[in-house]
């Protein structure tokens, strides 16, 4: 009897160790790209230091310094600049200034539309990537905003001393000197390649077309906004395709034409909007604030706060956030001059009748179709959900300063869908055009994703 237990035991313990050794490894489920196990992956290199180690200081403190030059109302003498192009460029500038220490990663060269080559680091010596880093946005900001006010020209050359001084503590002189010299050579051949994109180019007074149903300015003596922004170069190639979505129905002035019933949405809407809808339309109008795009670069700034990434992932992220919301604004302002849709406030008023009917904001002085604020949020907005993931809630504070209420939400995706419904709840756009606006900006998130080839395992 004894022997037949030894034996069921033995038999037992046999089947629970093969069931043990054939149990497949549960591995917890990864974050959307595993930036930090990407990079360790790949090893230390020797005694070298990796971008990894560093933390994103650098990157969040020159997000807020353009924040500063951003904020508008401006200094007097100042000049505006619109923050798609600073974050396009600046956010290459952080990727290529810190990539050579990030071994899984590759450069941008050869990818972007046709983009410089970086300068090479030199083969076993060191870099403090964070004084790298500091050195290409240092340059990239004084250049890129040249009418700043002398406070804030002032303000970037005092960060950009605070901050070697900081790094002087913690690495020998030599490599400081060679990661500032990396730097600013990388600022350097980056801004050469922008002041070729376009943006520069005279164009005279732009004048719409006349004609039945066409887009009119609703501030006849400012000028058209960003009316020659398809002559701006687009950084990724072939970003654009299949970004083409569904137009507003056809111009007509029939009452319950699709036309009518669409601007007729918005009038109706107009007086029952809650009090919520309201403060999202005020929240959202970015002026005073952070106009032309400045927005985004607070809540890119407010998550990097939250998550506290390193250094490799902060950059990955600025160059993916920058490249979204500098291509998706090209295309949005390109399509709104191709389509020239009337605005809800010509028409409530001109062929409607209600003449004395008001906007809760101010009507930007540029065509209706598509939104501004559904496709460039929509597209900076997937990629911010590529980084931080599909739930990652952030309570924004962007306008606490001029005493708005903190707004909350539980991913990247809730915040889109509100920016772009603030528009509506504004009186300045149509329903549909915000629902098929996030659709373009989506397009153009995922056109960028499948083109850049950011791993170099991705071939």
């Amino acid at each position: 009897m004894t022997r037949n237990i030894k034996q069921a035991f033995f038999l037992l313990l046999l089947v629970s160790i093969t069931g043990l050794s054939c149990k497949k490894e549960i591995k917890p489920e990864s974050l959307p790209e595993d930036i930090p196990s990407k990079a360790n992956n790949a090893g230390v290199q020797g005694h070298l230091q990796q971008t990894k180690t560093f933390s994103s200081d650098v990157i969040m403190r020159w997000l807020n310094m353009q924040l500063d030059l951003l904020r508008v109302p401006l200094a007097s003498g100042a000049g505006s600049q619109t923050a798609d192009r600073a974050q396009g460029y600046c956010g290459i500038a952080a990727y290529e200034a810190v990539v050579n220490g990030m071994p899984a990663y590759r450069s941008l060269s050869g990818q972007l539309t046709v983009f410089p080559d970086m300068p090479a680091v030199e083969p076993g010596k060191a870099y403090h990537w964070a004084a790298s880093a500091n050195a290409a946005l240092a340059e990239m900001n004084r250049k890129l905003f040249p009418t700043a006010s002398d406070a804030n020209k002032a303000a970037i050359n005092n960060l950009e001393t605070t901050l070697q001084n900081m790094y002087a503590a913690e690495v020998n002189a030599s490599t400081l000197e060679r990661s500032i010299a990396f730097g600013k050579e990388v600022a350097t051949r980056i801004f050469a390649w922008a002041a070729t994109d376009g943006q520069s180019n005279p164009n005279p007074a732009y004048e719409p077309p006349v004609g039945f149903g066409k887009w009119v300015k609703t501030s006849p003596a400012a000028p058209a906004a960003n009316a020659y922004y398809f002559q701006r170069r687009l950084l990724v190639p072939d970003v654009a395709a299949g970004t083409e979505i569904p137009a507003p129905p056809p111009y007509s002035i029939t009452p319950g034409s699709d036309f009518w019933n669409m601007v007729k949405d918005v009038y109706d809407k107009s007086f029952v909007l809650t009090a919520d809808q309201i403060a999202s339309a005020i929240y959202n109008r970015d002026n005073p604030g952070y106009p032309g795009g400045g927005h985004f670069v607070s809540i890119f700034l407010q998550a990097l706060s939250k998550a506290q990434l390193p250094l490799d992932a902060a950059a990955l992220a600025y160059a993916k956030v920058g490249l979204a919301q500098h291509d998706a604004t090209i295309i949005c302002f390109t399509n709104k001059y191709i389509h020239l849709t009337v605005r809800p406030i010509t028409y409530i008023r001109n062929v409607m009748g209600h003449t004395t009917w008001n906007t809760i904001i101010p009507t930007p002085n540029h065509p209706e179709f598509p939104s501004g604020h559904a496709t460039i949020n929509s597209a900076v907005m997937d990629m911010l959900t590529n980084v931080f993931g599909d739930h990652f809630a952030l309570t924004l504070h962007t306008y606490d300063y001029l005493g708005f209420s903190a707004r909350s939400f539980a991913s990247f995706e809730e915040m889109s869908i509100e920016m772009a419904n603030s528009r509506i709840y504004g009186g300045i756009h149509y329903q549909s055009t915000c629902d098929n606006s996030r659709i373009q900006g989506k397009k153009v998130a995922q056109n960028i994703l499948q083109t850049i080839q950011f791993l170099k395992d991705d071939d």
